[in-house]
C-alpha cells in the first residue's frame, strides 16, 4: 500500500517528545521496580536505563533474575517526570514512566513477540501514571491491529481498482482514529498535571485542532510548584504555539541571507508570504521544492512571495541546495541547525514546516502542501 495508513508524517524531526527539557534544580526521589519475569532464567540481566531525547538510554542499574523470576531495581528521579527503559534480557523492553517516590511491581512475559506476532505482555501496577499509560497502549494497539487490516484490504482493492471498497476503508479509518482521539480527550482530564498528560498531549493532540486544550494544561501545570522539568518546557512551547497560531501577528525575524545581507520579514509586508522552514540535509524538504518552485512561478506576479528559513549549520551545503533546486525567492539562516532562534520562536520542531501569512503579516494557514497550498494560494489570488 502507498502509505495510507502510516502512523508518521513524513518529516525530518527534532525531538522525540517535541518539546525541550529546560534545566530545572528539584529534590531527587528514589523509586524501586520489583519485578518477575515468567519466561526468565536464573541469572538474565535486567537492565534499568533512562530514555535520552536524541541518543541512546543512559543505563543506571541492573539486577540478575533470581531462580523464580523474580528481581529489584532501584532508581533515582531528579525532575519529577521522566521516562525509563527496562532491557529484560535483550528480548523485552518496557517503559516506564517515572515521577518519583513510586514502587513499580512489574509482572513480564520476558518475551519480544509472541507466536503470532503479538508484543509480549507486560502488567504494571503502583503506578497512575502507568495505569493510564496502559490505557492508552491498548487503544494503540487495538488501532494497529486494525491499520493491518485495513492495508492488507487496501492493497487488494487496488489491485482490483476497487475505487469504492477503497473509499470505504478510508472513511473506516477515518472514523476510528477520531473515535481514538476521542477517547483520549476524555482520558486527558483524568490525568490532571501528570508525566502520562504530557506524553499524551504531545503525542496526539495538535496545535491545530487543540490548543485550546494544550493551553488549559500548560496553565495547569504552572500552578505546580516546584515545577517538572518537562512541564516546564511544554509549557514554554504551548506559548509559542499560541502566539504562531492562526489569526496571531506572526513574530517577525531579521536573518542573514546567502549574500550575506539583513533581510527582515516585515520588508515582504504588502503581499501573501509563506515562510518555509527548511533545510539542504532534509529529504522530504528537498522532496517538495519542486512544488513550492512551482507554486512561486505561478503567483508570484500576483502578490505572493515566499521567505525560506534554513535549518542547515553548513552554509555551503545551504547555498549549493538552493541554486540546486531553483530557489528563487528571499532566503535567511542562523546556521544553527535545531538551534536556529526563528525556529523556536515559530515552534518548529519538524521539517518542513510552513506559515501563510497576509498582506499584514497575520498568520491565515499553517503547514500547507502540495495541492493544499494551490488550493488556498488560488483561493486568495486567483489562478494566472
Amino acid at each position: 500500500m502507498k502509505g495510507l495508513f502510516r502512523q508518521s508524517i513524513f518529516i525530518c524531526s527534532f525531538a522525540l517528545l517535541g518539546f525541550c527539557a529546560m534545566a530545572q534544580e528539584l529534590a531527587p526521589k528514589d523509586f524501586t521496580i520489583n519485578g518477575k519475569v515468567k519466561n526468565g532464567s536464573k541469572g538474565e540481566k535486567v537492565i534499568l536505563a533512562r530514555s535520552a531525547s536524541g541518543g541512546s538510554p543512559v543505563k543506571l542499574d541492573s539486577a540478575q533474575l533470581a531462580a523464580d523470576g523474580t528481581f529489584s531495581l532501584k532508581g533515582v528521579e531528579k525532575d519529577r517526570g521522566s521516562f525509563f527503559v527496562l532491557n529484560i534480557a535483550d528480548r523485552q523492553k518496557v517503559v516506564l514512566l517515572v515521577e518519583g517516590g513510586e514502587t513499580f511491581n512489574v509482572t513480564a512475559d520476558g518475551v519480544g513477540k509472541d507466536s503470532k506476532g503479538n508484543n509480549g505482555k507486560v502488567e504494571i501496577t503502583g503506578s497512575r501514571n502507568m495505569e493510564y499509560y496502559s490505557k492508552i497502549d491498548q487503544l494503540m494497539q487495538d488501532f494497529a491491529a486494525k491499520v493491518t487490516v485495513w492495508n492488507e484490504e487496501y492493497a487488494k482493492a487496488e489491485e482490483k481498482k476497487d475505487t469504492k471498497k477503497n473509499q470505504e476503508i478510508q472513511q473506516s479509518f477515518a472514523k476510528a482514529d477520531q473515535e481514538r482521539l476521542d477517547v483520549i480527550k476524555k482520558l486527558l482530564p483524568e490525568m490532571g498535571t501528570s508525566l502520562v498528560a504530557l506524553f499524551t498531549a504531545n503525542n496526539f493532540l495538535s496545535p491545530e485542532n487543540d490548543l485550546d486544550v494544550l493551553k488549559k494544561l500548560a496553565e495547569d501545570y504552572e500552578k505546580v510548584q516546584p515545577t517538572p522539568t518537562l512541564a516546564k518546557g511544554f509549557i514554554g512551547t504551548v506559548k509559542r504555539m499560541a502566539g504562531v497560531a492562526v489569526g496571531q501577528q506572526a513574530p517577525d525575524f531579521t536573518l542573514t541571507s546567502p549574500e550575506g545581507k539583513p533581510v527582515a520579514l516585515s520588508s515582504l509586508r504588502g503581499k501573501f508570504v509563506l515562510i518555509d522552514f527548511w533545510a539542504s540535509w532534509c529529504g522530504p524538504c528537498r522532496m517538495e521544492n519542486p512544488n513550492v518552485v512551482r507554486m512561486y512561478d505561478k503567483f508570484k506576479d500576483k502578490g505572493f512571495d515566499i521567505y525560506g528559513v534554513s535549518l542547515d549549520d553548513n552554509e555551503k551545503a545551504w547555498k549549493t541546495a538552493i541554486t540546486k533546486d531553483n530557489l528563487k525567492w528571499q532566503h535567511g539562516s542562523e546556521l544553527k541547525k535545531w538551534n536556529s532562534g526563528v525556529a523556536q520562536a515559530y515552534g518548529v520542531n519538524a521539517i518542513p514546516a510552513t506559515f501563510l501569512l497576509d498582506k499584514e503579516g497575520k498568520i491565515i494557514a499553517k503547514n500547507l502542501r502540495g495541492p493544499a497550498l494551490e488550493s488556498k494560494l488560488q483561493e486568495l489570488l486567483g489562478a494566472q
